[in-house]
């Protein structure tokens, strides 16, 4: 393979080399079109042309490269262009800055219990979609998963994906043999359950430091995942919850019925055991995500839109009689009750109560700028809020705040029809 770094790969500025393996070089690349920074994954001519190889690996590059554009989550890398030249093959992803998740699958380099928890959720979720989307990755193992620098994270390399509704002939064969399911060993036809055991094998991984089968062949090993069960995660590391060892084997259950059934299962799972099980000083964002899935306000989101929520939004929890806004002070941001109860007051009148579900200062965003509060909010009981500033929901993609704007509407609606109710009442 060339070591030169080349100066451009067609319309993108090389920058500088991220890595080099025995079949690709990775590329950090700019793209003046779009004005961003990507990646590019730049596949060596004599690998595309291996007689014994290529072919297998032709078909693995262009599997990945059909999903350009197909897979927009938060937390799978982005595909954004490919190009399957003889001479000049390459695919073009996300720029994310970070490592995977391999080092902290040692047993000295774990980490915390919450953290391992919310990672799993929210690969979860991205698997969901993409099999919602007809795609199943089938090769995922910590060196797939990307850790951020921001604590985010992003499933990466589709190219061992089985497509639905696809005229390809899929790729037999492939995958990382430690993480694979009985059924996949067995090359049966598979669904999105094989994820799902892969996944509970990478949590095993994270959560104690080793697998859950190991073999000194490929053969013994493949034996042992078809006709061995899997040790007990607190065997290993005695005081993890309880509840987290049902978890973990569940998604490893050989038997597909007993196995988790769909994503959303695991996730729930998941989500409850981080709310519940596990004492934490801050609100994780699977703690988060499954808040607001469970507010009315937030009925009508999609999922991409509640990460986006959770990009532009700060969380707090605060004691009650804590005072959030006062009657005729300015404000740019509004606030979304999580949580708990606030009681609203006008001049002195006492407005009643609001809970988990409503809003307040909202009128920021729909005129958009500063305006003055027309009442006083003070906490009633201890109070979680999410506080979006009218700046940031405007610089939020159309369907975010469209979905916002659906929100506000419902909410004004029964505003006036509760104040209807009340005129009445004063009438009579």
């Amino acid at each position: 393979m060339d070591n030169a770094l080349p100066a451009h790969i067609d319309k993108y500025e090389i920058v500088r080399l991220l890595g080099r393996g025995a079949t690709s070089s990775v590329y950090l690349a700019y793209d003046a079109f779009t004005e961003r920074q990507v990646a590019i994954k730049h596949f060596s001519a004599d690998f595309i042309a291996d007689p014994e190889h290529g072919q297998t690996f032709r078909k693995m590059i262009a599997t990945e490269a059909s999903l350009a554009g197909r897979l927009n989550h938060p937390h799978i890398v982005g595909i954004y262009d490919a190009a399957r030249g003889e001479d000049n093959c390459y695919i073009v992803m996300e720029y994310v800055e970070g490592e995977t998740l391999e080092n902290y699958g040692q047993p000295d380099q774990l980490l915390p219990v919450e953290k391992v928890i919310e990672i799993i959720f929210k690969c979860a979720l991205a698997l969901d979609f993409a099999s919602r989307n007809g795609v199943i990755h089938r090769d995922i193992k910590p060196a797939n998963i990307m850790l951020c620098q921001n604590g985010d994270v992003k499933i990466a390399d589709f190219g061992a994906a089985v497509l639905s509704k696809s005229d390809q002939t899929q790729v037999v064969g492939v995958g990382s043999p430690s993480y694979m399911s009985p059924e996949q060993v067995r090359m049966d036809a598979l669904n999105h359950q094989t994820d799902i055991y892969s996944l509970g094998v990478v949590m095993f991984k994270l959560l104690t430091g080793r697998l859950p089968f190991e073999a000194e062949s490929n053969y013994a090993l493949t034996h042992k995942i078809l006709n061995e069960e899997a040790p007990d995660i607190r065997s290993l590391r005695p005081l993890l919850p309880q509840r987290l060892t049902q978890i973990v084997a569940r998604a490893m259950h050989k038997d597909l019925a007993a196995r988790y059934q769909n994503w959303r299962e695991f996730a729930r799972d998941l989500a409850r055991l981080a709310s519940l099980d596990l004492p934490q000083e801050s609100i994780s964002d699977t703690e988060k995500f499954n808040a607001l899935r469970d507010l009315t306000f937030f009925k009508d989101f999609g999922e991409i839109e509640l990460w986006e929520v959770l990009r532009i939004s700060v969380w707090g929890r605060v004691p009650a009689g804590t005072y959030l806004v006062h009657e005729g002070d300015e404000g740019n941001f509004f606030f979304i009750i999580a949580a708990g109860e606030v009681r609203v007051t006008k001049a002195g009148r006492d407005l009643g109560v609001k809970q988990a579900g409503h809003c307040f200062g909202e009128m920021c965003y729909i005129r958009q700028g500063a305006i003055a509060r027309t009442a006083t909010v003070m906490a009633n009981t201890p109070v979680t809020l999410l506080k979006i500033k009218a700046n940031a929901l405007g610089s939020a993609s159309d369907g975010c705040q469209l979905s916002f704007n659906r929100a506000f509407l419902s909410i004004l609606v029964d505003r006036l029809a509760e104040a209807d109710t009340e005129l009445v009442s004063v009438r009579h």
